[in-house]
């Protein structure tokens, strides 16, 4: 069982593209354009979240049942599927956080 799912390397290869589109939107004067990519970026990460805790779910599942799934097979499914869950927590947060300070801001 081998997991190459890596949420940060994905966040990092979509900057540049997500860079790129903002400049083009400004440059337009559209603020949609920009937009799309990132709630793109955000839906493709929780899809990555939720496919880890499936598979984690699928090796425990599978050790339980004794259907050839290892301890330490699950177990590294596990805590991929947490340390993903709890990276995706850390981002929820800032988010929140940051939407907070903008509605406090006075204008």
């Amino acid at each position: 069982m081998s997991i190459t799912i890596n949420p940060m390397a994905a966040a990092t290869q979509a900057l540049p593209a997500l860079s790129n589109s903002t400049a083009a939107g400004a440059a337009e004067g559209s603020g949609t354009a920009s937009a799309t990519p990132f709630s793109d970026l955000l839906t493709d990460a929780v899809g990555q979240v939720n496919q880890l805790e499936q598979q984690a779910h699928t090796a425990v599942s599978g050790l339980m049942t004794g259907s050839g799934v290892d301890v330490h097979q699950a177990m590294i499914a596990t805590e991929k599927a947490n340390m993903a869950f709890e990276l995706t927590l850390a981002v929820r947060n800032k988010a929140v956080q940051a939407y907070q300070q903008v509605i406090g801001m006075q204008f």
